[in-house]
């Protein structure tokens, strides 16, 4: 992998962009999405609001996803009882994305109709997990934080402190584009962005500061707080001034983003990991699944003869003959 100095030079979308400032000893990765993010959106036709809070979570799980290393999967999947009740991402490595939501759509216009409004409103308690899939000789690892009003960019924080003990700073925005159609309407499109930067210092006197939890200590125990590196907090100062706009701007390149930011300290850029609107499902993957129901279900199954199911993810339809998949 090479590196080249981050400049504000055309780049493509739908890619993260990992990069690296020495000089603060962090990593971080980059993305912009539009035409893979629409894509996702237009089969599902959900609301707005939905869009907006779906789209956020896409960007992130393609961020977190694009850092596997093997064959596997990465799963978001944020379950509340607000008016949002379910959201899944898949990050199907190495480039494929699909995502869904399931909602109460008069409790969506509720909500969103509140002065203030952010897409994260629409999760209320519950809980968020990380789930990451390296296939079928690798343990399967989770990581649970809680919803109470958080948003999805303090979630991933929460995680990243508890699980990887490693000090981050994640910034997602989503905008709706409206174009004049020559219909002479309006056409909808969407576009989203994200920002990621972790510290992970490699000499030993930054690795000593380190901010990491000392973990659980007994009752009434005041542990030792270390002060943060110098190079963490202006690391974070900078990613902090990043604004909805320009993670979403079309105009802006994730390179023209980063140079913005890490110019005056060197930021170097590497190869781009494209990513794609590609669902894991088929007919084979959907056989398999129906052939563990009950004996009951089956035999009526076995009666109706046709069986129909629709992925809730690319909205395929599959239709299947029961007394084939179910013969003796």
């Amino acid at each position: 992998m090479t590196s080249t100095p981050a400049q504000p030079t055309p780049a493509g979308v739908d890619a993260v962009v990992p990069f690296t400032v020495e000089a603060l000893d962090i990593r971080g990765r980059v993305i912009n999405m539009g035409p893979v993010l629409n894509s996702i959106l237009a089969r599902h036709q959900y609301p707005g609001p939905v869009n907006k809070l779906l789209s956020k979570a896409i960007v992130l799980t393609a961020m977190l996803g694009s850092t596997l290393k093997f064959e596997g999967r990465l799963t978001l999947q944020a379950q509340s009882d607000g008016a949002v009740s379910m959201l899944v991402v898949d990050f199907n490595a190495p480039d494929g994305l699909r995502a869904m939501a399931q909602f109460d759509a008069a409790k969506v216009a509720d909500v969103a109709s509140q002065d203030g409004f952010k897409p994260d409103h629409l999760l209320g308690k519950g809980h968020l997990a990380f789930t990451i899939d390296q296939g079928a000789h690798t343990s399967r690892y989770q990581g649970i934080v809680v919803l109470d009003g958080t948003t999805l960019e303090e979630a991933a924080h929460e995680y990243f402190q508890k699980s990887e003990q490693i000090p981050t700073l994640l910034r997602l925005g989503v905008a709706e584009m409206l174009t004049k159609s020559e219909e002479g309407g309006a056409d909808h499109s969407w576009t989203a962005g994200g920002i990621m930067v972790q510290f992970l210092p490699q000499s030993p006197d930054r690795m000593k500061q380190a901010d990491i939890h000392p973990g659980d200590a007994p009752e009434g125990h005041e542990h030792h707080a270390m002060d943060e590196d110098d190079a963490w907090i202006e690391a974070r100062s900078l990613a902090e001034t990043v604004k909805d706009d320009e993670l979403t701007d079309p105009n802006l390149t994730v390179e023209g983003l980063l140079y913005r930011l890490f110019h005056e300290h060197g930021a170097s850029v590497y190869t781009p990991q494209n990513v794609s609107d590609k669902c894991s499902c088929s007919a084979e993957k959907i056989t398999a699944m129906i052939q563990s129901f009950s004996e009951e279900d089956k035999t009526e199954m076995k009666a109706e003869g046709m069986v129909h199911i629709k992925c809730d993810f690319c909205s395929m339809d599959y239709e299947l003959d029961a007394n084939k998949v179910f013969k003796d």
